[in-house]
């Protein structure tokens, strides 16, 4: 009889319909993983070097910079050597140290996006206390519940994955560890893992939403009620708005994939569950970058010294 924990290897196959043309996909995957590297890299030094930048609101953008920057290193390089080299196989302790660290710094993106609404917030609808709130005793109040909660969450999900027993299949279906695509291969009752998932992302990307949404009420209700300019509002805002529609846009595919597994082509929803995590890390710096118009100013200079220094090495 088989030891049901004999399972301590699996096998990433995400994209296996492709057959010979699957290594094909390690060049747009990887375009985007430069692009995601360099954009973040140069928005982080832009904001660190540059003092007139170190506003909460460049703060926060500096933060999600970081986790944009972060995430794709957990899970990108794998999944580039799978596609060139078809290395599929990574062990249980790195599966779920993978998982650990891709939800997390998941979590964070969704939590950042509610941050930088609360910072919107106080400075359209408290302008005179924006200070007070935005200092960093003050705002340690929203900061510390959510950093708790993140790390809570995604720790329980993980540790209840850890120890499933895995007696059957160890093929995985996707491109890295998710939890989802991870907890199908036990052989064990995993209904209180799929309560607990489901659980997470209510308590974190879907709260974060519903908080995020509700301050946007808020902010345009105070800015039509209190006769404001109603487009100096909404250009602070935009910025941030495209890039919850986008983020939420993603996420809401990716939910909807997993529920909708007859209608669903497996590999489109490999596909989105890649996106909802690397998109995101491409298209923000580069959409806080062209829209923020003092980020915008500094990184075109530091381009423009990046080849004046090239030009004079060069003679």
């Amino acid at each position: 009889m088989e030891n049901v924990s004999s399972h301590k290897h699996f096998v990433l196959d995400g994209f296996s319909e492709l057959g010979a043309l699957r290594p094909v996909l390690f060049l747009p995957f990887f375009v985007m993983f430069v692009v995601s590297l360099l954009a973040n890299s140069l928005l982080l030094y832009v904001i660190v070097s540059q003092r007139s930048l170190h506003s909460p609101m460049c703060v926060l953008i500096a933060g999600m910079a970081c986790v944009d920057l972060s995430l794709p290193l957990f899970f990108v390089p794998h999944m580039l050597l799978s596609f060139l080299l078809d290395w599929r196989g990574i062990s249980l302790s790195g599966c779920l140290t993978q998982m650990y660290f891709v939800h997390l710094l998941g979590a964070f993106q969704a939590t950042l996006l509610l941050w930088m609404a609360l910072d919107r917030y106080f400075a359209i609808c408290t302008p005179l206390y924006y200070h007070e709130r935005m200092a960093l005793p003050s705002f340690l109040k929203f900061v510390v519940p959510a950093l708790i909660r993140n790390v809570f969450m995604v720790s329980l999900v993980v540790s209840l994955a850890g120890s499933l027993p895995f007696c059957a299949a160890n093929v995985m279906n996707h491109c890295f560890c998710e939890h989802m695509a991870l907890v199908q291969l036990a052989c064990g009752s995993t209904a209180v893992n799929s309560l607990v998932g489901l659980i997470s992302v209510f308590l974190i990307s879907v709260a974060d939403f519903i908080f995020i949404a509700a301050s946007y009420v808020i902010i345009f209700s105070s800015v039509l009620s209190s006769g404001k300019s109603a487009v100096k509002a909404l250009h602070t805002c935009v910025t941030h708005i495209v890039v919850i529609t986008v983020h939420l846009t993603i996420a809401l595919i990716v939910f909807l994939s997993y529920r909708i597994r007859n209608g669903f082509p497996v590999a489109g929803r490999v596909f989105f569950s890649i996106m909802y995590l690397l998109f995101p890390s491409c298209f923000n710096p580069i959409v806080y970058g062209i829209r923020t118009a003092e980020i915008r100013q500094h990184i075109l200079k530091t381009l423009r010294c990046g080849r004046f220094v090239r030009t004079v090495n060069y003679s």
